[in-house]
């Protein structure tokens, strides 16, 4: 009997919950200095002096660089159509473009002799225009890039069909904000490099991704990869932000080196509000048309994305959302038109979901304000519009081919668990009695793409020890998801040997061959993945081995998982066990076996969510009270993990709909730039989720799974946010941005009487 499936417990718990882990800042450094950055107060300027002759003066500093100092490269965009003049130098040369760039660093004895030592720096600025706006930007009268002619990071845009809607009786458009948020990781970003003497780099950073960290330390610093070490302890969160390297990281190096001693940094919660990457950030004007029975025949979104300052993946996430445009429906004509700009703001990065909860939030607020044009139940529009389970694989209008699914089960699902027409029956109560809570019902389907680059695989390993416990190594990175559990859970289903007896290492470039990492919900599918094909051959490798010790054919002898012995079929008297079977080879490369997956595409998890909200009319305020959620990502190795991740995704899908916001003013400073004026969402103002089972295996794979890491976030935000629409509709509200706030409900409120 297979022990995948079952609600298996951490591993790794014991430890956080006890002694707790070890992370970057935990890390020991007696011989380290501390750099401490200088960061821009100006959003746009031109740097015309920086003066560290003060700075150098003050107790404990050893050194202080400006750009000028610093002989690295800039760090290229790295993407195909980012212009190369976007890239990013490591300090800021010439000219700062976002409040809170590394202008200067300064490194000192001790960490608190930071703060003060930069103090002392110098910095003259010459004031340049600013533009924070990205439709401003995209008028161009202001440049971030003279020498580019253009704010334009990435352009996909198709020019409008004027006949695009020809055939509908019904055409509704919205402009739609998905407004910027801050990831905001339990853990900031740490770092701290040091140099060998055989000139060997070994850097230990919070990342994602350490393998390409580490590739990137050897194109910066001209090593070969063999030369650089990179460690990741344990990393608390990431989100997406944390999945590339940033300046202050791959800085630490060169300081390194230039000092003779290790260097460390660790950023505050404040630094890390402005420089950490930022996620979202789009204007979507979205036209929807159809007939008057419910049936939608055409779906156009134009997308405009923020990418910051400097341009990257932030750039890039456009492509995604074009990719997933259409969603859960089938619609004879789709069409999406996109380009990213650069701001003088924080640069804009992958963010969890990347992209495709973008798609999801533009396509089911136009699903509702076509249900609403015509005076249909929103439940019944999304029964007559999404894709029927026959027509899988699905190719849609903008190039995804899903590949297996069933909307409408979803759908109902969860209109049943939640009740929906009770639920409708008591808003209209409510709305005739005029004293209670207003209610609100919103309702989303959606779709999304995992291991979207499915082409990159992962690498696994596994081997069993003369002890007769083994060892997985994993390219991909833990960091909150359970890895250490569900991979050994993997090579247990296999191997027969116990969870507890099976270790699992990661996040050490010396000890993994390679990697690529953790992010785009990528880890089961790809490296699971990995570990289950490696198990499977070790096995083999094992039976093979076995035969020989047994003078039986290979094709005789078969695994006593229960007993963790190899015999004959039928002669389990005379066996090998796996103990015995790794000593025997100890001296010739032991037991072990190596792979990189291969999957031949990515995979589209699914859902339905429904939110219950209540509304105060005279105040504003929004009480999520249900969020009932069908979250189907294939095969399910492990329920508990799975329904982990998605409480996490609901939570922050919630927090996006309701509270998270970052807003600059017209000069690009900040103004949500702390966990006061930046809300973060609590247990407070959550409720208990109501979480629904359903499987549907893809075959992409053999395990079956899907991604399970973002779909929460990305189902809930637009549950959410048309709950709270729904709750207004009847006093002649059309549509909310997000976050739908007090404030911003009271004043839709408010204005919608002034039209009265």
């Amino acid at each position: 009997m297979s022990i995948l499936g079952n609600r298996v417990l951490r591993k790794e718990d014991p430890k956080f919950l006890s002694t707790g882990g070890t992370y970057g800042d935990d890390l020991p450094g007696d011989q380290a200095l501390w750099a401490t950055y200088v960061r821009s107060s100006a959003a746009h300027a031109r740097l015309t002096g920086i003066d560290t002759s003060e700075t150098l003066r003050r107790p404990g500093v050893v050194a202080a660089y400006a750009a000028s100092d610093i002989d690295l490269p800039p760090l290229s965009p790295g993407l195909p159509g980012i212009p190369d003049v976007m890239a990013r130098p490591l300090l800021a040369a010439g000219v700062a473009r976002f409040v809170g760039e590394p202008v200067a660093v300064v490194l000192t004895e001790q960490r608190y002799q930071g703060e003060d030592a930069t103090e002392a720096v110098a910095v003259d600025y010459e004031p340049l225009p600013v533009v924070v706006d990205p439709e401003e930007s995209l008028a161009g009268g202001v440049l971030l890039f003279p020498e580019a002619g253009t704010n334009l990071a990435t352009d996909f845009r198709v020019p409008p069909d004027e006949s695009f809607f020809e055939g509908c009786e019904v055409v509704v458009r919205q402009r739609v904000l998905n407004p910027r948020v801050a990831p905001c990781p339990m853990e900031v970003r740490t770092s701290m490099a040091s140099w060998g003497s055989d000139g060997r780099l070994t850097q230990w950073v919070s990342s994602q991704a350490p393998h390409a960290f580490r590739d990137a330390l050897a194109r910066l610093y001209d090593l070969e990869p063999e030369q650089v070490r990179v460690i990741a302890p344990d990393v608390g969160g990431g989100f997406g932000a944390k999945a590339g390297p940033y300046p202050e990281e791959l800085l630490l190096g060169w300081l390194a080196r230039a000092a003779g001693r290790p260097v460390r940094w660790t950023e505050t919660r404040s630094e890390s509000m402005v420089a950490l990457g930022h996620g979202r950030g789009q204007i979507q004007d979205l036209a929807i048309g159809g007939t008057r029975d419910g049936r939608v025949l055409a779906y156009r979104l134009e997308v405009l994305q923020d990418a910051g300052a400097y341009p990257a993946i932030g750039a890039f996430l456009p492509f995604f959302t074009r990719l997933m445009t259409s969603g859960t429906y089938d619609i004879a004509k789709v069409q999406c038109s996109a380009c990213a700009v650069v701001t003088n703001t924080t640069p804009v990065v992958a963010y969890r979901g990347a992209g495709r909860p973008e798609a999801t939030a533009a396509i089911e607020r136009a699903i509702d304000l076509f249900a609403a044009e015509i005076g249909a139940d929103p439940a019944e529009v999304r029964r007559r519009n999404l894709v029927a389970p026959a027509d899988f694989p699905y190719a849609t209008a903008t190039g995804a081919t899903y590949d297996t699914g069933d909307y409408p089960r979803a759908l109902e699902l969860v209109l049943d668990a939640a009740g929906y027409s009770e639920l409708r029956a008591e808003q209209a109560r409510r709305r005739e009695d005029g004293k209670a809570p207003l209610l609100g019902i919103g309702l989303s389907t959606y779709v999304e793409i995992t291991n979207p680059v499915a082409s990159f695989g992962e690498f696994a390993a596994v081997e069993v020890l003369t002890s007769g416990k083994a060892r997985v190594y994993t390219g991909t990175s833990p960091h909150g998801q359970g890895h250490a559990t569900v991979w050994a859970t993997l090579a247990s289903d296999q191997l027969g040997i116990p969870i507890d007896d099976i270790e699992v290492v990661a996040n050490d470039t010396d000890l993994v061959a390679s990697g690529v990492g953790t992010f785009g919900s990528r880890s089961l599918q790809a490296g699971g993945l990995a570990v289950h094909e490696a198990s499977v051959m070790l096995v083999d490798q094992a039976r093979r081995l076995a035969a020989e010790l047994l003078e039986a054919s290979a094709e005789d002898v078969v695994l006593d998982k229960v007993e963790g012995r190899f015999h004959v079929a039928g002669t389990p008297a005379l066996s090998r066990s796996w103990s015995e079977l790794a000593e025997h080879v100890a001296d010739s490369g032991g037991l072990r076996v190596d792979q990189r997956s291969d999957p031949p595409g990515p995979t589209f998890p699914f859902g339905a969510h429904l939110a219950v909200v209540e509304v105060d009319a005279s105040t504003g305020e929004v009480r999520l009270v249900r969020l009932v959620a069908v979250d189907d990502a294939g095969r399910i190795i492990n329920p508990l993990l799975a329904d982990g991740q998605r409480h996490g995704g609901l939570a922050q899908g919630a927090a996006q709909a309701l509270m998270e916001e970052f807003r600059y003013d017209h000069d690009g400073n900040p103004v949500t730039s702390n966990l006061a004026d930046y809300p973060m969402v609590s247990a407070a103002e959550l409720p208990s989720f109501e979480l629904l089972a359903m499987e549907t295996p893809t075959p992409v794979n053999p395990l079956g799974a899907k991604g399970i890491g973002e779909s929460g976030t990305i189902g809930s935000t637009p549950a959410v946010q048309n709950a709270v629409v729904d709750a207004l509709a009847h006093l002649g509200v059309r549509h909310v941005d997000m976050p739908a706030s007090p404030e911003r409900v009271w004043r839709t409120l408010a204005e919608q009487r002034g039209k009265g």
